[in-house]
């Protein structure tokens, strides 16, 4: 298992080698005219982006030609492209460059390497900015429904064990000592899994935690965690009902001038967790789901784009003894729409609210604890349109984070009283930029360093600070100043 991570590893970070900059280039449009977004190989590599009169690329972005048939496979986590080396204006790659071969298969050419007849092509990230120099993307109405499921293979960042008290997952040290640094042979096969139309639950696995995610009556992820003496196992979702988005974005000169992006559709909140500990230790993880739901929105001025939903979840326990348990749920209404617009320089929310409970938490918190039992959990929605290279994002985004501290007392207290505490906070983030899955920049950047390579970041944007939609806590016994005051909610 070790050496079949190395290998992952070493093939997807030592291809990272050099930055520069050059000059563009225009595409044979053969075979882009009204491609099907759900054909084979727009499903599975993205649909090619073509030239239009009322659009400018910058000068350094190279349209290869051909869109998905021209990808023979790319890594599982999106960022090493193998291409045919014959394909239209592919001979105009090189370190520097942006290579748009795909609305997936786009960024920042960092390295460049010659397999007989193909091309292995690793990107870094872009932004929206970097590829379009003018224009204007418009789309209104998009059903967020028969959404495209894109899931990573085995991830990079996984690590054989997980250790309690540690950010999961992390990148395992022993990769770096257990291999000589060399460069790895790609497959010549596809390395993502097919993508498939739907939006079942998905099932995968991140460290020790089994996850579930879904994109049925709203974004939801479900976890399962059972290791060591410590059990916690729970869902989080942001409901919705038929959904729609809407943008616009544009560009001119290569800066944003205006921008908006809007997701209607009655949003929600619902969760449910247990957790119990006997002798264990606590956790705290931090789980970058490996699974993302598309919509495909076909070309706007010749740019593919699409719609993409992904999903984070934070895991804290806070135990105060060895042993013990506490379980929880809840629901309440949040907002009928969600978004912002961008104008002037000036970024503003556009965000109707509208808070109701369904379901106390603090009603339902229940529990044996023998010492002070403390859980926080994260969950992250983020809405992202632009191009989309399943773990690297570029575009507009609107990302909502609901956080919800529980705490309930010892059980020793119990003849003066038994204390339950909640705590929640939605939180909006939002603005124009990119984005790559931070374990996999983590694992990465560690080799970068090796080879005195520039690290990449792992996110960039034009925005301004989170956006509190809204906060509250609850304890009860009310008054009583044994019990204080609830876990906080997170940032």
């Amino acid at each position: 298992m070790v050496r079949k991570v190395v290998s992952a590893v070493l093939t997807v970070t030592l291809l990272l080698a050099a930055t520069a900059c050059t000059g563009g280039s225009p595409v044979d449009p053969a075979g882009t005219v009204d491609e099907d977004p759900y054909s084979e190989s727009a499903l599975r590599y993205g649909m090619a982006p073509a030239p239009h009169p009322d659009l400018t690329y910058q000068p350094d972005v190279v349209l290869v030609g051909g869109g998905g048939r021209s990808v023979r496979s790319v890594t599982a986590d999106g960022l090493t492209w193998r291409i045919d080396g014959a394909a239209p204006r592919a001979g105009d790659l090189a370190p520097g460059k942006v290579m748009f071969v795909t609305g997936r298969g786009v960024g920042r050419v960092l390295d460049l390497q010659h397999e007989g007849g193909d091309l292995l092509v690793t990107i870094g990230p872009v932004t929206v900015t970097d590829v379009i120099r003018d224009g204007v993307l418009e789309m209104r109405d998009i059903a967020i429904e028969d959404p495209v499921i894109y899931q990573a293979g085995e991830p990079i960042w996984a690590t054989p064990e997980e250790e309690a008290d540690e950010a999961l997952p992390t990148p395992s040290g022993r990769a770096g000592r257990s291999a000589p640094l060399r460069l790895a042979p790609l497959p010549p096969r596809p390395a993502q899994p097919a993508p498939i139309r739907g939006g079942g639950e998905v099932r995968s696995v991140v460290a020790n935690f089994s996850t579930g995610v879904s994109l049925n009556s709203g974004a939801g992820v479900s976890f399962n965690y059972d290791h060591n003496g410590t059990k916690l196992f729970g869902r989080a979702t942001l409901t919705f009902a038929q959904p729609t988005a809407g943008f616009y974005l544009s560009i001119k000169g290569g800066s944003i001038g205006r921008a908006e992006l809007s997701v209607s559709g009655g949003f929600g909140v619902r969760y449910s967790f247990e957790a119990g500990i006997r002798d264990g230790q606590n956790i705290r993880a931090v789980l970058p789901i490996p699974v993302e739901f598309s919509i495909p929105l076909g070309t706007v001025l010749g740019v593919p784009l699409a719609l993409t939903i992904s999903q984070t979840v934070k895991v804290t326990t806070a135990f105060g003894a060895k042993v013990g348990t506490i379980k929880g749920q809840g629901e309440f209404s949040l907002a009928g729409s969600l978004g912002y617009g961008y104008a002037n320089g000036r970024f503003g929310p556009q965000v109707s609210k509208n808070f109701q409970r369904k379901e106390s938490l603090i009603n339902s918190l229940r529990g044996v604890p023998v010492g002070v039992m403390g859980l926080l959990i994260e969950h992250r929605v983020r809405f992202d349109v632009g191009f989309s290279a399943f773990v690297l994002k570029a575009g507009l985004f609107f990302e909502v984070s609901t956080a919800y501290g529980t705490t309930i007392g010892s059980a020793l207290g119990a003849p003066l009283a038994v204390c339950r505490g909640v705590g929640i906070g939605v939180r909006g983030s939002y603005g124009i930029g990119y984005t790559i899955l931070a374990p996999v920049v983590n694992v990465i950047n560690k080799f970068l360093n090796l080879i005195n390579v520039k690290p990449i970041n792992s996110s960039g944007k034009l925005g301004p600070p989170p956006y509190l939609i809204h906060s509250a806590d609850e304890v009860i016994p009310p008054g009583t100043k044994l019990c204080g005051t609830p876990q906080p909610a997170g940032d």
